[in-house]
């Protein structure tokens, strides 16, 4: 297994919102024109993310008015919303998709998570980036790649092209937000599993409801709760990659705190811009756990018995999914999840670091392939 053995290996050759790194093969002046034109950029999303440069609350509100009374200037003249406050986050989630990704018609239930799409889309392109950087070791052989460590792509340089990309997506909640990105940023088709019937019935009626989605998303509970990819991977199923953001929380407790804190946190925020506050109990419990049902925010053991069932598990489908990924919340989960991939043999081992904003995460990618494998499997994709 390629493990990174430091801190440099564990990062993206180049990073949004930071001084671009040399690659291996050294980089052209036109490699660090763009490399200085994207620092000037809003820090931390990737560059190829359509949300760098902030929201544009004119054009959202004309194509969602339904998002119009939640929006007001803030101390800096600048429109905003306020982020605490789960009814306007839904309108502005809304009319992101409607505006960005040509989705009309996107709802969710009361008390379930509502995602912030800048840093939900971060993810597709990263590991869009991976599978891009799949295909240069078509021509390669085994004896040249074998036990390296495979090249990170360029992200700033990097042109999109359609790849026919089947992916994976575990804990998808009622929002289906990776899906939803994945299909219309990249033309990708999807499998999205949960273990909440209800979340399951969300995603169908808005698959149904847009003709964008027919026929490229497909939706398989999960029964059982201790089980991540048995009984949703069939025997006949190929995966170019999994994705999986896994609950963060241990415990209801636990989860009820950290939405307390998050709610806090943001009221801090909007005080310290000078925002004018009225201290008020949370209206419902859609505010109190910050949304989110019990599966999307918290099991037993929490992110890191997840990872540690995900990867476990990944064995088995080894050979059936390109390349497994998920999110990881808490850096200090990264060295038990190097441990156990070096036990089940994974042979290589990813970790992308991204950020949005203030908040540092990352994606930790694994393959059971070889380089060799993996060029054979992107050059007969289906």
């Amino acid at each position: 297994m390629t493990k990174p053995s430091s801190k440099a290996s564990r990062k993206p050759v180049t990073k949004s919102g930071r001084n671009s790194k040399r690659s291996r093969s050294g980089s052209s002046k036109g490699d660090a024109q763009v490399a200085r034109a994207i620092n000037n950029q809003k820090p931390g999303l990737h560059p190829r993310n359509l949300h760098r440069d902030g929201y544009d609350f004119d054009k959202l509100t004309k194509v969602s008015p339904v998002l119009t009374p939640y929006v007001q200037p803030n101390p800096y003249g600048n429109l905003s919303i306020d982020f605490a406050d789960p009814q306007a986050v839904k309108a502005l989630n809304a009319a992101i998709l409607k505006l960005d990704y040509q989705i009309d018609n996107w709802d969710i239930p009361e008390g379930f998570l509502c995602p912030p799409i800048p840093g939900r889309v971060d993810y597709l392109h990263y590991i869009y980036d991976l599978l891009a950087g799949v295909e240069e070791f078509e021509n390669k052989s085994e004896t040249e790649m074998e036990g390296q460590n495979v090249p990170p792509v360029n992200s700033h340089t990097i042109k999109p092209k359609k790849m026919k990309i089947k992916a994976l997506d575990i804990g998808t909640g009622a929002n289906a937000i990776y899906p939803l990105l994945g299909i219309q940023t990249y033309g990708w088709r999807f499998v999205a599993s949960d273990v909440d019937p209800i979340s399951l019935a969300n995603v169908k009626a808005i698959v149904e409801g847009n003709n964008c989605l027919l026929g490229k998303l497909e939706v398989r509970l999960q029964n059982d709760h201790q089980k991540v990819f048995s009984g949703i991977i069939k025997p006949d199923d190929r995966f170019d990659i999994t994705l999986c953001n896994p609950p963060f929380h241990a415990s209801l407790k636990e989860a009820s705190e950290g939405s307390q804190r998050k709610l806090k946190n943001l009221a801090e925020n909007r005080a310290s811009k000078g925002h004018k506050l009225e201290p008020k109990a949370p209206k419902d419990k859609s505010q109190l756990n910050f949304g989110g049902q019990k599966a999307e925010l918290w099991c037993e053991g929490g992110e890191k018995q997840f990872l540690h069932n995900m990867i476990c598990e990944s064995k088995v489908f080894a050979t059936q999914c390109l390349w497994f990924t998920s999110l990881v919340s808490k850096k200090e989960n990264l060295e038990a999840c190097y441990t156990e991939l070096k036990r089940v043999g994974a042979i290589t081992v990813k970790t992308i670091d991204m950020a949005q904003g203030n908040k540092l995460t990352r994606v930790l990618a694994w393959s059971f392939l070889t380089p060799s494998q993996r060029g054979l499997w992107a050059k007969y994709r289906s």
